[in-house]
């Protein structure tokens, strides 16, 4: 018998569809079993022949058509969601190839089987669709009506049984006589949904992303952890006195105002509504504003749901600097001159919903849409080998700015719609999240002309004896083992095999994928030990944070290397592997040709030296405590490390508190408040010394990778320090004005120090990427080296660092889907090399409709920051009227992220604003992922004092923390004595009223009054009473449930406080007008301009 049950030499035909088996190496693969057709446009359909029969049998009263139950927690309104796995679900028992009600859905839907026509709601004829009420005739109808129409192709989350908690009121009517060939029943399924209009389509549910229970929130010492039942509505709640808020009853509106503190700061930041629309009568401070503005503390609300208030004059808007290239990607999304739409070449003729459009004008954005999933990738049936769910990649590790390929690079240019991809290819995985399936058996069947690894979307042909490539369609030999386990020397069914159920998978690497032995994991630290790093704890706070994080480093295979170096004026070498037990300090003054003491001893396996060094991180500060040194020789001493760690190939964490100033490397002031916020601050932002990027090169031929930690007290020169991540796949860390004496500053560098030494990392690694026939790479955005047209060169992949590419045409395309596939060559922690291969198959369309409607915001946001980080600079754009603007509706919050992107401190004109903290905003948009960079560029914007009892509590069914409803980033939503929250994914600001009660900051701060609140950078003290129990929770909350390495501060604003910190919140409020850049209303009708007299 051959491997699959038929005779020697000879395979089954492998064109056909088969169903997905269970698999015990497979995690959890749903089978995909047959699936009932699709309502839509094209889903087959009978409903005014039963209309006419209910018409009939109710005495000429027509009944209700049977409807579908909505989906389980939508909203009215909402899209169906994009499939996804469902990873936090145990798998129930279900029948061969048909998955149970807690599986994902599968992508495409099927026709009925041979002898079950298409009826009604797609039941067999003569039944009546399951969830019917009772007395439904059953449907019969005419061959017209009973014939089959290839149904919807729309992705639809829905589970192929009803939930087994939930039990129709009436069990399905089964016919009286059944056809003679009529095949087995099968079993009952939830009907499709009925035919919606736009207007119907059901919204997408307004929640926080799920990420389960973080694994890494843990309550502080002797802090009970509030639930939703202990602050249920039974719960006696405190009255909280409004003494004292009498006092400013007659003062004016929120807002800039003259004799007002918190006036005019940095040109004002006006909150302006839409033009003509009405504006109804402002709150006013104190009493009346309590009451007509926002609750007062202790009065908790539902939702909020903010209206626009107030109105906006006719007159001319001012000139907006730096919008002139970012608004350019919006040139032709206005949509009032559609075409006639043409069926795309992957798209199924009657499949999908209409085009619909918003108007921008005399609306709030709608933030909430932020956490909706992308949209839905409608394939063809015939698109994948297998119905596996897990067949096109996840958005956390690739998206597409459009999830439908325009067919020619003209019908691109007219959308004027970016086209890229947005690959977080080594994301970690958090509690819920579903591993990466690992192919052990080494058989890695790839293109003999490509080089594409198989993937979901190839083709067998020739009885399944070969595979036709996806990307250049050679046809290409089966392996002759992929059929057959060498472990078990069993055959194996095809179907079953990892590489053609999922996009994302791992393969361990034979022999021939590597040019050495793995490499094992290094760690070198650099610590700068001069007065200045002395001074201000570094040295003392990194050196307990390191020791502390020894016990987290990788180190399974006990291959793991590390090595101490300090540097101030001359390098001081540590040998960790001394026979007496204590380390050994060699000191090297020759700063023009450095050299190692003892090269050997220099770097030692950790399990070996662990107690040496463990004393030498204890005795560290106290070496050089009395120090008076301000030398810094931070050139010879990475050449030192790099000589030291090259061999192998490592990371190198630098440690830099003091500008460089001896050997080579220097680096002079350069800080020019006059340059700050000019056309020459240009200069402020490159490199002042080529020494690091030619560095850099060379760590990265040696695989060596650099992590910078920066600790300025006055300026660190980030964009010069930041060349030696940038190029060698590394991140930079900014301490500014770092004091270890603050707990806060402390704990931001703890945590960060210690996740990046916990995190399993990718070494020596490798990417490159492929796309189909007809598209190219044209540009690539990240920290990494190109050393190719397509191959990126990471002598280290951090964990969640994200990577855009931008893509071109090479060609005409004349398939009906493109494939994307990203392959990561590179050695785990543990020491085995691995390919990690990420593959999405998105479907070609000719329709500017379909572009439109499959645009992904978010990724095109992501991609648009990268490219204006590249530039730094944008013209000056012109002004203009305010009429309306309509736009796709999946594309409609573009302009606020744009609006977003223009308002940062990354791109906003200010002479306030420094040019480190330019630069290490450039790096971060260059590398958060885009969970982490949306918000950075559109911040969270909480009412604390006001929000529902249930908020910050645990939720006693999910383990999630349940957070307040974000609200829209304007003043309006200020109130004198209310408590506020804005989190931008760095940093947590905490705007405290004025008029704010007593009581709340006895709750909160353990402080009897606002004048005794500490503002500035602080830890919340951790008090026994719930509010601020609530509050700690959600801070924790949010400074844990996103995938990034870096730590969110927590700032303390006061209304009448600081100036700067004010400035600093008030900026985030991007809705506001902030001179000269203009509010989202004001914009908008640039926009509009700009569109109607043809500027794009």
């Amino acid at each position: 018998m051959g491997p699959s049950g038929g005779p020697m030499n000879q395979r089954p035909p492998m064109n056909q569809q088969r169903p997905l088996q269970q698999h015990p190496g497979m995690g959890r693969p749903p089978g995909p079993g047959p699936r009932p057709p699709v309502s839509g446009p094209g889903a087959p359909t009978s409903q005014p022949q039963q209309q006419q029969q209910q018409f009939q049998q109710h005495g000429g009263v027509p009944s209700q058509s049977p409807q579908r139950p909505p989906p389980m927690n939508s909203a009215p309104g909402a899209t169906m969601p994009m499939v996804r796995p469902v990873s936090n679900l145990q798998q129930q028992p279900s029948d061969v190839g048909q998955p149970g009600h807690d599986q994902a859905p599968l992508n495409q839907a099927r026709p009925p089987p041979p002898g079950q026509q298409a009826s009604g709601m797609g039941q067999p004829h003569g039944q009546v669709a399951w969830g019917a009420p009772p007395g439904s005739a059953p449907s019969s109808g005419n061959a017209q009506n009973q014939r089959s129409r290839p149904p919807s192709l729309v992705m639809q989350q829905q589970p192929l049984h009803p939930p087994s908690h939930q039990t129709p009121s009436q069990p399905p009517v089964q016919p009286a006589m059944q056809p003679a060939m009529q095949p087995p029943m099968q079993p009952p399924m939830q009907p499709p949904m009925q035919s919606q209009t736009p207007a119907q389509q059901p919204q997408q549910p307004q929640h926080p992303p799920s990420i389960g229970q973080d694994p890494n929130f843990a309550p502080m010492a002797g802090t009970p952890i509030p639930t939703g039942q202990a602050t249920g509505g039974h719960k006696p709640k405190r009255v909280y006195p409004s003494a004292g808020v009498n006092a400013a009853q007659d003062s004016p509106p929120y807002g800039p105002m003259s004799g007002h503190p918190g006036g005019e700061v940095g040109g004002g930041f006006q909150s302006v509504g839409a033009p003509g629309m009405p504006q109804p009568p402002q709150p006013q401070y104190g009493a009346s504003a309590m009451a007509a503005a926002s609750p007062s503390y202790g009065t908790p609300v539902p939702t909020h749901n903010p209206t626009f208030q107030q109105g906006h004059g006719q007159g001319q808007i001012p000139q907006q600097p730096n919008a002139h290239q970012m608004t350019n990607q919006m040139g032709s999304m206005s949509l009032q001159q559609q075409q006639q739409q043409q069926p795309g070449y992957g798209f199924s003729n009657n499949a999908g919903p209409s085009l619909t459009t918003v108007a921008l004008t005399g609306t709030r954005p709608h933030i909430q849409d932020l956490e909706a999933p992308p949209p839905a990738i409608r394939l063809t049936s015939a698109a994948s080998v297998t119905q596996s769910p897990y067949a096109n990649c996840d958005p956390s590790y690739k998206r597409s700015t459009l999830n439908a390929i325009p067919a020619t690079q003209e019908l691109l240019k007219k959308s004027r719609l970016p086209l890229g991809l947005v690959i977080t290819p080594y994301r970690s995985v958090k509690e819920g999240d579903e591993p990466v399936p690992v192919v052990s058996d080494s058989i890695m069947a790839r293109c003999r002309r490509c080089r594409t690894y198989i993937n979901p979307y190839v083709k067998f042909v020739e009885g399944g004896q070969r595979w036709k490539c996806n990307m250049c369609f050679t046809l290409n030999e089966v392996p002759s083992s992929f059929d057959y386990d060498p472990h078990t020397q069993q055959p194996v069914d095809r179907w079953q095999r990892l590489e053609l159920n999922y996009a994302v998978v791992e393969y361990i690497a034979p022999t021939e994928y590597m040019v050495r032995p793995p490499q094992p994991p290094v760690y070198l630290f650099l610590i700068d030990v001069s007065y200045q790093a002395i001074q201000c704890g570094m040295v003392a706070t990194a050196a307990a944070a390191i020791l502390e994080s020894l016990d987290h480093i990788p180190n399974e295979e006990g291959r793991t290397k590390v090595g101490v170096i300090a540097v101030d004026s001359a390098i001081h070498f540590f040998n960790l592997n001394t026979v007496s037990g204590e380390p050994e300090m060699l000191v090297v003054s020759d700063l023009e040709e450095p050299f190692l003491p003892q090269p050997l001893d220099m770097l030692c396996n950790l399990t070996d030296c662990r107690d040496n060094l463990s004393s030498l991180l204890d005795r560290l500060h106290n070496m050089f405590k009395d120090t008076h040194n301000v030398g810094s020789a931070l050139g010879p001493a990475l050449l030192s490390a790099y000589k030291l760690i090259s061999p192998i190939g490592g990371k190198i964490l630098c440690l830099q508190s003091s500008l460089p100033n001896l050997g080579p490397g220097v680096v002079k002031m350069r800080e020019d408040p006059k340059l700050l916020g000019t056309s020459k601050e240009s200069t402020l932002l490159e490199p002042a010394s080529s020494f690091y990027k030619t560095f850099s090169i060379d760590c990265m031929k040696s695989q060596v990778c650099v992590d910078m930690f920066l600790f300025g007290a006055q300026y660190s020169d980030v964009a010069t320090m930041n060349c030696l991540p940038k190029y060698t796949g590394g991140n930079t860390f900014f301490y500014p004005s770092f004091n270890a004496a603050r707990p806060e500053d402390a704990e931001k560098l703890r945590h960060e120090l210690r996740e990046i030494l916990s995190q399993e990392i990718a070494l020596e690694a490798v990417m490159r990427v492929r796309v189909s026939k007809g598209l190219r790479m044209s540009a690539f955005y990240g920290n990494f080296f190109v050393r190719s047209t397509d191959l990126l060169s990471l002598p280290n992949v951090p964990r969640d660092q994200s990577y855009s590419i931008e893509l071109g045409f090479e060609d005409l395309l004349t398939v009906q889907t493109v494939c994307f596939q990203t392959a990561l060559l590179h050695t785990s922690s543990s020491g085995e090399r691995r390919v990690r291969v990420l593959t999405m198959a998105l479907p070609v369309t000719n329709s500017l409709a379909d572009l439109y409607m499959s645009a992904d915001q978010v990724a095109i946001a992501t991609l648009l920051a990268n490219k204006a980080v590249e530039r730094t600079h944008m013209s000056a754009a012109a002004s203009g009227a305010t009429p309306n603007l309509p736009i796709s509706d999946n594309l409609k919050l573009i302009p606020l992220l744009t609006l977003g992107m223009l308002k940062h401190l990354a791109f906003r004109a200010s002479s306030q604003i420094p040019s480190d903290m330019r630069s290490f905003a450039l790096h971060l948009l260059s590398t958060l992922p885009s969970q982490c960079l949306i918000p950075y560029i559109h911040p969270q914007f909480y009412s604390l004092h006001n929000m529902p009892e249930n908020c910050g509590t645990v939720d006693v069914n999910t383990g999630k923390v349940q957070m307040p409803q974000a609200m829209n980033l304007s003043s309006e939503n200020l109130a004198r004595g209310g408590l506020f929250m804005i989190d931008n994914s760095q940093a947590i600001w905490l705007w405290v009223g004025r008029d704010v009660v007593p009581q709340l900051c006895w709750d909160l701060f353990g402080e009897e009054s606002y004048q005794n609140i500490r503002g500035g950078k602080t830890m919340l003290p951790v008090l026994e009473n719930d509010f601020n129990q609530r509050i700690n929770l959600i801070i924790r909350h949010t400074q844990n449930m996103r995938r990034q390495p870096y730590y969110e501060s927590v700032y303390v604003v006061k209304e009448d406080g600081d100036q700067l910190l004010r400035m600093q919140f008030l900026s985030h409020l991007i809705e506001d007008r902030a001179e000269p850049i203009l509010s989202y209303h004001q914009y908008l009708a640039h926009l509009k301009d700009r569109v109607n007299h043809g500027s794009f």
